[in-house]
């Protein structure tokens, strides 16, 4: 099973959910192209204010689905096709939806997960939650795009530090960074994201979409992608270290770089 990106919605306020059971959510390609889909329709929706992202089964989302990545990732073209038009395709989708996005964080929110949440407007998290991006440990970088992204909401020094040292910080520590509004017991994370949800109804909606695109507008910018660094991203796909990170990963062993 590959996972799904579930769609639902009650008066105001639509439930984007990522169901991959037995994967924490991880996200497989079908689904990254499933959240483009699912945003863009919701971009077209006027019948609604507000979006609660969240995951499936005590957890938002673990990474990506590792099992997959043999099938491309070795391949520099395919590995480029992955990045920018499948994963930034969703990233993208969710940026440009004018709708406010609220994220319902419980449990693992590791890599694409951050990247996902990276999105979203007003983050909330159960004190359980966990959050990184431990790829060094995969033999790969993040995307550019993704990078630029997750640096921008969680901090230039929390995203070193998770992308250069592996580390995983707790929810207390996220707050205490900016990227999340609030940290509250895992048992009241979902009524509190419902209550918030409920609250941004009762606010103008225009007024809501027109600082989206102010917002939007204001943070925007290619300059770092903009020299040709972007055009090269991607050659360490078939690298022996590359390979050795997944490889492990998948042999449930430690690698050897």
């Amino acid at each position: 099973m590959s996972g799904k990106v579930q769609l639902s919605s009650q008066g105001l306020v639509a439930r984007v959910t990522l169901s991959h059971p037995g994967k924490f959510n991880a996200m497989s390609r079908a689904m990254w192209r499933e959240l483009k889909t699912v945003f863009d329709h919701l971009q077209q929706r006027t019948d609604l204010r507000c979006v609660i992202v969240s995951g499936e089964g005590g957890h938002f989302c673990a990474g990506g689905d590792i099992a997959e990545y043999p099938d491309f990732r070795f391949d520099e073209a395919a590995l480029r096709a992955f990045h920018e038009q499948d994963v930034w395709g969703g990233l993208a989708a969710m940026l440009a939806c004018d709708l406010p996005l609220l994220a319902q964080i419980e449990g693992n929110c590791m890599g694409a997960g951050v990247e996902i949440a990276s999105c979203c407007d007003i983050r909330i998290a159960g004190q359980d939650a966990r959050f990184g991006a431990p790829i060094a440990r995969l033999g790969f970088p993040m995307a550019p795009r993704e990078a630029q992204l997750v640096a921008c909401e969680v901090g230039l020094c929390t995203a070193r530090s998770m992308l250069l040292e592996a580390a995983v910080f707790s929810a207390d520590e996220m707050m205490a960074s900016g990227f999340l509004r609030a940290v509250l017991p895992g048992a009241d994370v979902k009524l509190d994201a419902q209550v918030r949800a409920q609250r941004l109804t009762t606010l103008a909606p225009q007024a809501a979409r027109l600082n989206k695109q102010t917002l939007r507008r204001l943070v925007t910018s290619t300059a770092p992608l903009a020299d040709g660094f972007a055009a090269e991203a991607y050659a360490y796909a078939d690298s022996a270290e590359h390979r050795e990170g997944i490889n492990a990963f998948l042999s449930k062993r430690l690698p050897v770089f």
